[in-house]
């Protein structure tokens, strides 16, 4: 499984030949710069809310590469309207996909449009598959909904917002992790705006004292699990 960052909470996943990205809100982002999102391959493009910082770059990228966008039902109907083509709207659940097991989980946040209607649910992904498993928790605070996500897979790395004020702080996440059983992370949702800019070897020491590892790739970076 190969992790790509984007910057703020974007990045990609290739698992068994498949390449899904996650949340993109890449060309806005003026610290993501370097990516371009015309050469980001997607056979998915997973959306875990409605919020403007994770789904700026979905119909650009849905209408370069074809991909099935996935997410709560209120956002895929809003991209349907927008003119996103293919498009897979669920619930809170489980889905079986040619890449593996997808549950769609729970998340302590809200959801709006873009134009301010409603988004219904924010929630998280689980992904379970014969190459790894993993947790993204979109954006969230710390809650108790967490401690079920071993009851999906046993994770072996998760992505977590770290950056405080919208989401969960390093220290929080540190909670998280224990909720969810994994000691390996990836932080994002941080230094993107100014709430949210990251003491990066704070945040990491606190999951050093953890027994745990903070990984925080540079963008474009990418990391092999």
């Amino acid at each position: 499984m190969k992790f790509t960052y984007y910057g703020h909470a974007a990045f990609s996943l290739e698992i068994g030949g498949k390449h899904l990205v996650f949340d993109p809100f890449i060309s806005p982002n003026d610290l993501a710069k370097s990516i371009d999102i015309n050469t980001i391959k997607a056979d998915y493009i997973l959306v875990s809310h409605g919020h403007g910082d994770h789904i700026a770059d979905v119909a650009a990228i849905a209408k370069n590469t074809g991909a099935t966008v996935i997410g709560g039902i209120e956002v895929i109907n809003w991209l349907s309207a927008k003119g996103v083509e293919n498009a897979m709207g669920i619930n809170f659940g489980s889905i079986e996909l040619d890449f593996g097991r997808l549950s769609f989980v729970p998340a302590a946040h809200s959801s709006s449009l873009p134009d301010g209607s409603y988004g219904g649910n924010p929630g998280g992904f689980v992904i379970a598959s014969t190459n790894s498993n993993f947790y993204y928790s979109g954006d969230t605070s710390l809650s108790a909904e967490m401690q079920m996500i071993p009851y999906y897979a046993d994770i072996n790395f998760a992505v977590l917002p770290i950056g405080g004020y919208f989401t969960m702080d390093a220290k929080d996440a540190v909670k998280a992790a224990d909720l969810i059983q994994c000691k390996t992370v990836i932080g994002v949702h941080y230094d993107t705006f100014p709430p949210i800019k990251l003491d990066k070897d704070h945040a990491k020491s606190l999951f050093a004292m953890a027994d745990k590892e903070l990984l925080l790739p540079e963008i474009g970076e990418s990391i092999e699990f």
